[in-house]
């Protein structure tokens, strides 16, 4: 047994522990959990705790559905919202195959593999997420209307409002889990808000979002307020993206300064953006997994819909942020099309290596652009050759179903499960007939 396993079952005896919950992540990027006693601790950190593969989206078919979950004892935290006494800890956990091999569908494994890949170029890569959600007042059931929180816009001090209390008490319970907050504030929408977590590590990142959506939940349910990651909740106000600061290091180097280069960036810098452009369209369908994430892409906000990089241009689709003179480890590139209920796993990673695509094969960084793309006319960007992202979920997938760069990233078993799962979303979509059909037609027609 190492120190990490040896200190995790000290923990929970000397703070009283009574159950700890086991989390990974289904292929949609949904939580699932299953609890164990203490007792069982030592079983589970030797051999893992079996369960039923095919029942979950998409990690096993029906005649290989034995699967095993081992917890990484580096994620254990007490879980504040359960209380001190008889207190519930959990622990992040890879699935893995009987034969204790990493299972090909389990998103952690996925990030896992492409970060891997990275280390292997000298590689450490790095992720600061800005993660947008709304808060509206609880609702009855779901025909009643969507009420914000309040009426508040960008950095707007609400007095008294909801929102204040609420960012409190979900920092400080962030903050007990051991994830560092750096900033949090009102958004541009009506009971809109934002929390930007400290940078660190892709892996421990995604482990991190995952937890803040489950506090973000458990705070609304103790404020009575209904939380939503929904890219686009409402018509008339900006969706909730999740804009991702990425860098590389060298060990304590980052692999994307250059004081002398333009703007900042290292010639490695501006092949990682070159890789992330090229690739932008193939992507799309990871990033943006649900037919609404097309309403928040297409829907202004300053949502980027078009593949164009520029320096803190912020209708770009990759923004190089202004570089901080006395900070080179802060050298960074922002990817702004991410929505807040992506996957993390599979979103960092086809972000990881689309990047090192543009390295490895020495892609050209194209002209940036200085202006607002989307004001621009079709003929000014064609000229521009500024390509657009897709304008839906179908027509991601179909762009992805061909892309060889998503294909070896996800592996082939998540690869065509994501794909037959969107394509039902899809279908299942475009077969409604929606209240704006019904109020636009019927009174005509």
């Amino acid at each position: 047994m190492d120190k990490q396993q040896e200190y995790v079952l000290r923990a929970i005896e000397e703070r009283d522990v009574r159950f700890i919950r086991l989390w990974f992540t289904d292929v949609l990027g949904v939580l699932k959990s299953v609890a164990i006693a203490p007792a069982e601790l030592e079983g589970a950190f030797a051999e893992g705790i079996g369960f039923d593969g095919s029942s979950i989206e998409g990690l096993s078919r029906v005649y290989e559905s034995d699967m095993l979950v081992k917890p990484d004892p580096s994620t254990f935290q007490v879980l504040p919202w359960r209380g001190e006494e008889n207190g519930t800890a959990r622990m992040f956990c890879d699935v893995l195959t009987p034969d204790g091999e990493p299972a090909r569908s389990d998103p952690r494994s996925v990030l896992k593999r492409a970060m891997n890949k990275a280390a292997e170029a000298g590689f450490t890569f790095y992720i600061h997420p800005e993660i947008e959600f709304y808060l509206f007042k609880d609702v009855e059931g779901p025909d009643s209307p969507l009420i914000p929180v309040d009426t508040g816009g960008y950095f707007d001090h609400v007095a008294r409002g909801t929102a204040h209390d609420f960012r409190r008490d979900a920092i400080t319970t962030l903050e007990a889990m051991g994830i560092s907050v750096e900033f949090s504030h009102h958004e541009a929408g009506p009971g809109q808000n934002e929390i930007d977590l400290r940078y660190a590590d892709a892996l421990s990142m995604a482990d991190n979002i995952q937890t803040f959506r489950t506090v973000i939940k458990e705070v609304g349910l103790r404020h009575d307020v209904l939380a939503t990651f929904m890219p686009k909740p409402l018509v008339e106000a900006p969706g909730s993206g999740m804009h991702v600061h990425m860098s590389l290091f060298e060990g304590d180097q980052n692999a994307f300064h250059d004081p002398a280069g333009e703007f900042h960036l290292s010639g490695t810098a501006r092949k990682f953006i070159a890789g992330v452009l090229a690739h932008a369209k193939e992507i799309t369908a990871v990033c943006n997994q649900h037919v609404n994430s097309y309403k928040r892409l297409w829907g202004g906000g300053e949502a980027p819909s078009y593949v164009s990089w520029g320096h803190n241009n912020r209708s770009a689709l990759v923004r190089v942020p202004m570089y901080k003179p006395d900070k080179p480890g802060s050298a960074r590139v922002e990817y702004r099309a991410l929505d807040s209920a992506a996957n993390p796993y599979l979103a960092f990673a086809v972000l990881l290596n689309a990047g090192l695509k543009g390295i490895e094969g020495d892609y050209d960084l194209p002209e940036g652009a200085a202006e607002d793309v989307a004001a621009m006319t079709r003929s000014e960007r064609r000229a521009l050759g500024i390509k657009s992202l897709p304008a839906s979920l179908r027509e991601a997938i179909e762009i992805m179903e061909s892309s060889e760069l998503v294909a070896e990233t996800l592996g082939e078993d998540t690869f065509e499960f994501f794909l037959r799962n969107k394509r039902t979303e899809f279908e299942e979509y475009r077969n409604q007939v929606t209240r704006y059909e019904l109020e636009r037609f019927i009174p005509t027609l």
